[in-house]
């Protein structure tokens, strides 16, 4: 079995011309600019390290300050996101209600128009017993003042 067999997790052999241009171009690019970063996330590293070490003693001495003042800072900014997100929520679900009503349509209309029929046949009713009473009165006043 002289044939190539591929093992999982390995890349297949390579023939005999090598690495192409290509890829000698992009190591011999990306080699410096890699050892650049890595020296670069070195010294950020160090450079924490230090600040770190010289802001402790502050951070003790200050925390009966800075505590308190992480905790209002931080109920604050929770409060207003929380405030954001009902707010959010209270808007998509008026729309919500608003898009259902508009997709019901002919039947809501259908009701609203009964409703509004029906409002103005109690209005004229109710206008119409008011005059009857105020005709009732008058009459009533009319024969006391005739007597």
């Amino acid at each position: 079995m002289a044939e190539h067999q591929h093992r999982p997790g390995f890349m297949p052999e390579k023939g005999p011309g090598g690495p192409s241009t290509s890829q000698i171009l992009a190591v011999i690019t990306l080699f410096p600019v890699g050892g650049i970063l890595l020296v670069l996330s070195g010294l950020t590293l160090a450079g924490t390290f230090i600040g770190l070490t010289v802001a402790t003693p502050l951070f003790v001495i200050f925390s009966p300050i800075l505590v308190p003042a992480a905790l209002v800072l931080g109920l604050a900014v929770t409060g207003f996101l929380t405030s954001g997100a009902f707010g959010i929520t209270a808007l998509s679900s008026l729309s919500w209600i608003v898009n259902y009503f508009r997709k019901a349509g002919g039947g809501v209309t259908e009701q609203m128009e009964h409703a509004k029929r029906r409002v103005q046949e109690g209005t004229a009713h109710l206008g119409q017993k008011a005059k009857e009473a105020g005709h009732g009165i008058q009459s009533k006043i009319q024969e006391a003042t005739r007597t």
